[in-house]
């Protein structure tokens, strides 16, 4: 089911998230996020984005693989997979800056500095503990989404003069000045 994605301003963006302890609600839950995420033309979708505020978020950049051709932001080994109570527990290798952008913030795009590369423990959708090593965009993704459960956006990481350059993009989103192709809840 395609659900709504809340926008920049909406309380769920802000909170940190709780465990998921019921594994069929969060197969539930992961099947509804990727047809969302999909729907919206997104790589990646934590639960926050629509309103649930459980420890889960999907990552898709194996649609990515075919013709992707970036020189400054190599893939990483491209996933298709579900990340349940994650916890990052390393992050490595150079910084790199990147555009980013966002569901819940459509139409702002900006460049934010992250590692290169992130070590995450997460259980999958059997329950089953692990945990793997990402790098590249699919690293970034992770890191993105991760930050969503602690109640992080992407915009945090930038300049307060970057921001005041943003602000009016960002305050029309919070007035619903904004007409995203997806459903969406607004503030």
């Amino acid at each position: 089911m395609i659900r709504p994605i809340v926008l920049y301003g909406h309380p769920a963006l802000r909170k940190k998230t709780k465990p998921i302890e019921d594994l069929e609600e969060a197969r539930k839950l992961i099947a509804d996020m990727f047809e969302t995420m999909h729907n919206a033309r997104g790589i990646g979708l934590a639960a926050p984005q629509i309103n649930v505020l459980k420890q889960i978020f999907v990552v898709d950049t194996l649609q990515l693989v075919e013709g992707y051709d970036d020189p400054d932001m190599p893939l990483g080994k491209p996933i298709k997979q579900a990340f349940i109570n994650p916890e990052i527990l390393e992050l490595s290798g150079r910084p790199i800056v990147y555009e980013e952008g966002c569901l819940s913030i459509p139409d702002v795009r900006a460049n934010v500095e992250r590692p290169f590369k992130v070590l995450i423990k997460y259980q999958d959708e059997e329950g089953n503990w692990h945990e793997q090593e990402f790098d590249g965009l699919t690293a970034r993704v992770i890191m993105h989404e991760y930050d969503h459960l602690q109640g992080k956006l992407f915009i945090d990481y930038l300049s307060p003069l970057k921001r005041q350059m943003l602000s009016s993009k960002l305050k029309n989103i919070q007035r619903g000045k904004v007409k995203p192709f997806y459903p969406v809840i607004l503030p």
